[in-house]
């Protein structure tokens, strides 16, 4: 039985700061995390500049422009590498095009998320699977046949360890994280009986990428189901400017979380499965504990369902595109629709609609259908 490996999401709370950011992977590293999460942001890569807004609390900025504000150069991500493994923790990022995947892989990073707007972003599947490293595959806003034309993009590009120069990690190959695409997500809705059925139903190690606010409910219900990875959000202060520092635990209670994951799992090995749900109904009550435990059947949460098909991606415009025009990879691009525009054709048309020749234009950031192509 291996013992859950606990990840600092740290991704982009540092705000591009090395300084912070050291202290956050030495803050993570003390309150017990084995890894620390990051992720290497090209705005580009993720969204169209007239995606929308995003409320902060110095204002509201557009969200295309705060991506943008994040880049940082190749120098920046290896010192986080860097310092993460000098503080005994394993460097994981998560890319979200083919650029920033390069990129990691040129640093030598041993292990890659993917976030799950991008489970369908099948041409970034395809490019980290040919880099034969350990992934972890996050399943928010999606259903089992998203999930499973993910992983079948991975099969066809022989997923695993590099024969030749074997990566020796705790992490499984392929890892799917079950997760919940709200910020932050109710417990009730976790559904955590489900953990066990994707196991079984893809024959892959699970774990669970929680955005939920409690620090215990969720990840320790979750290492009772069989989570092999237990990832949640980590912050200096939740009222810090980050994107994600609302929902996510400060140092403290991260503490907190690990201690408590790893007290459930030496009670679990020693089979006393029923001490830790009896706890965990004496302080959250019997009804919520079974409530976050579910029916263990794979749907749409209720607080994610209106972002399916936005948050995940399609193909858009990435310029005003006229009548007549052909497709290329300069005009348009695989990206997150978000709230303000509205969804193309799903990526597995990708390389079906470049060079078609559209029949009506198309503005700059909106989704293309197949009304544009076909008259």
């Amino acid at each position: 039985m291996q013992k859950p490996i606990v990840l600092a999401e740290i991704g982009t709370s540092h705000g591009g700061d090395l300084g912070k950011a050291r202290e956050l992977i030495a803050a993570a590293s003390e309150a017990g995390a084995d890894a620390a999460k990051f992720q290497l942001v090209y705005a580009e890569e993720i969204l169209h500049p007239n995606s929308g807004f995003v409320d902060l609390p110095g204002g509201r900025i557009p969200l295309f422009e705060r991506f943008k504000a994040l880049e940082r150069p190749l120098e920046f991500y290896a010192a986080l590498k860097e310092e993460t493994e000098a503080r005994g923790m394993w460097f994981v990022c998560s890319p979200f095009g083919i650029r920033s995947a390069g990129i990691l892989h040129q640093m030598g990073t041993k292990v890659f998320k993917i976030a799950s707007p991008e489970l369908n972003h099948y041409p970034l599947l395809e490019e980290v699977s040919s880099y034969h490293v350990p992934v972890l595959m996050s399943t928010g806003v999606s259903t089992l046949g998203d999930i499973e034309r993910a992983i079948a993009t991975f099969q066809d590009h022989k997923p695993g360890m590099d024969v030749k120069s074997p990566l020796k990690t705790p992490f499984s190959p392929l890892t799917l994280l079950h997760c919940i695409t709200a910020y932050p997500a109710p417990e009730e809705e976790y559904n955590l009986s489900l953990l066990p059925n994707l196991e079984g139903i893809f024959g892959l190690p699970v774990g669970v990428s929680d955005h939920s606010k409690d620090p215990v409910l969720v990840p320790v219900l979750a290492v009772l189901q069989g989570a092999k990875v237990i990832e949640k959000h980590f912050t200096l202060d939740p009222k810090g400017s980050g994107l994600d520092d609302p929902i996510a635990l400060d140092p403290k209670t991260f503490q907190t979380m690990v201690m408590e994951v790893r007290s459930a799992f030496l009670e679990i090995r020693a089979g006393r499965r029923t001490h830790v749900i009896e706890a965990l109904e004496a302080k959250y009550g019997k009804e919520k504990v079974w409530k976050v435990l579910g029916d263990g059947v794979k749907r749409l949460a209720p607080s994610e369902m209106n972002n399916y098909r936005t948050t995940n991606r399609s193909i858009h415009a990435i310029t005003d595109l006229r009548s007549g025009e052909l497709l290329t990879e300069k005009n348009c691009a695989l990206l997150r629709t978000e709230k303000n525009l509205k969804p193309g054709l799903s990526p597995e048309f990708w390389r079906v609609v470049l060079g078609k020749r559209l029949v009506r234009d198309v503005n700059a950031g909106e989704g293309i259908q197949w009304e544009d192509l076909l008259t």
